[in-house]
Formats: structure tokens, sequence, C-alpha cells
């Protein structure tokens, strides 16, 4: 009598809990479901896409190297032209890395996603927040083009030093624009933004350098880049800066 009674209360409790993580998630989704459509409201799509085009350091995509448009997806999101907005692959690994940790360490987000945070959210990792990205970024795929949201995104991120756009990156660290950058300055800039102020080409040169290491062994994982094309590039002489 006693395991059965056990037993009746182990399983009470678990779906007691069940329940209370349904109602918690649903919760969070309305919240910010509801955050979504107040940011959306306030700032339509076409809005938010001229602020970005308006800006002085824009960049058209084409006339970025195609090394560089390469390089920035296979660090920043390799299944871009596949998913629609929202990865559910690497969701799943960032949030088991997430659970792992008992922190918000690994976000799992697409450029699409980033996009949509950089338009019309915060940079504070919250699960609500989170929430409204996705509703933003499924958003964003439904009245734009895939290379309209890679345009968008380089053109509407940090890069340190002051620069907000691939284009003042350019000028900043290069003194050139973005279309005569060469092999060696398009892998370098392309791994900046994971962490600005780590990676700032003026500041931290040799940790900058560390990371373009990461971003052509990525590159050659994802992007099909020959090994001995990835040797060639890092031998390249530094850009002055």
């Amino acid at each position: 009598m006693k395991k059965k009674r056990c037993g009746k209360i182990i399983r009470r409790t678990l779906l007691a809990l069940v329940l209370l993580c349904v109602c918690a998630s649903g919760a969070l989704t309305l919240r910010g479901y509801s955050l979504y459509t107040g940011a959306l409201a306030a700032k339509p799509v076409s809005k938010a896409v001229k602020e970005v085009r308006d800006q002085p350091g824009f960049t058209p995509l084409e006339d970025l190297p195609e090394t560089y448009a390469q390089a920035v997806l296979a660090v920043e999101d390799h299944r871009f032209y596949e998913h629609g907005g929202v990865d559910f692959l690497a969701i799943g690994r960032a949030a088991l890395h997430d659970l792992q940790a008992m922190a918000l360490v690994e976000g799992g987000s697409t450029i699409t996603q980033q996009l949509a945070k950089n338009l019309y959210f915060t940079q504070e990792k919250e699960f609500t927040r989170k929430i409204a990205e996705v509703f933003m970024a499924w958003k964003l795929e439904s009245q734009l083009a895939k290379d309209e949201i890679l345009e968008l995104y380089v053109n509407s991120i940090y890069f340190g030093s002051g620069c907000y756009t691939v284009g003042d990156a350019c000028r900043e660290y290069f003194d050139k624009e973005p279309a005569q950058m060469d092999d060696y300055e398009a892998t370098l800039l392309a791994g900046v933004p994971n962490a600005p102020s780590v990676y700032d080409l003026n500041e931290n040169p040799g940790l900058a350098r560390q990371r373009q290491k990461q971003v052509l062994g990525l590159m050659v994982k994802h992007a099909g880049l020959d090994p001995s094309q990835a040797e060639d590039i890092l031998a390249c002489a530094a850009p002055a800066a």
C-alpha cells in the first residue's frame, strides 16, 4: 500500500511539474508575442529597412567581396539559406548548453534573428526577448529576400571602434572601400562582430587574428574552402592598422 501511495504521489508531482512548465512556457510566449507586436507597430519593417539603408556607411551586398560574405555565413549561420529564419537544430544545441550551464550562455540565433534584435530589441539575454526575436525573424523572412537580410545584417552590426556598418569598418581598419578588401582582410573582419570589444582591430589585433583562424576553420568546414587556401590566406601579410 505504501509503495502504491508513493507511486501516486510521484506521478501527481511529475504531472504538476509538467503542467507548471506548460503554463510558464505559454505565459512567456504570450509576453514575447506582445513584445513583438508592440515593436512592429512602433516601427514597420519598411521603416526599419529604410533606416539601415539611409546610413552613410551602407554597402550593398553586390559591393562586398564573395569571400567576406562566405566568411560571415560560415561563422554566423552556415544554414542561412536553408532555414526559414529560425534554425531549430541550432536552438536545440544551444538549449542543451544553456541547461548544462544553467544560464543563457549560447543563443543559437540565426542571422535573421540577430538582425531582428539589432533592428528592434535590446542586447540583453532574456527569454521574453528571445521569443519576440523569433516572431520578428519570421516576419522579416516573410517580407525580405535572403540576400536582403544578409545585406541589412552586415550594415547593422557593431565592428568595434565606433563602426556599425561594414563600410565604416573597412574605412576605419583598412582605409579602403569594402569592395577592395582582399581575402585576408575579409576573413579578418568577419570575425570581429562576435565580440567587438575583444577583437577590435585597433585595440587587439593579435586576438583578432586568432579569431580569424577560427573563421577560416569554419569556412573549410562549411563553405568548401580548401585547407591549403586557408593556410595561404593566413600567410598573407597583415593589413596596415
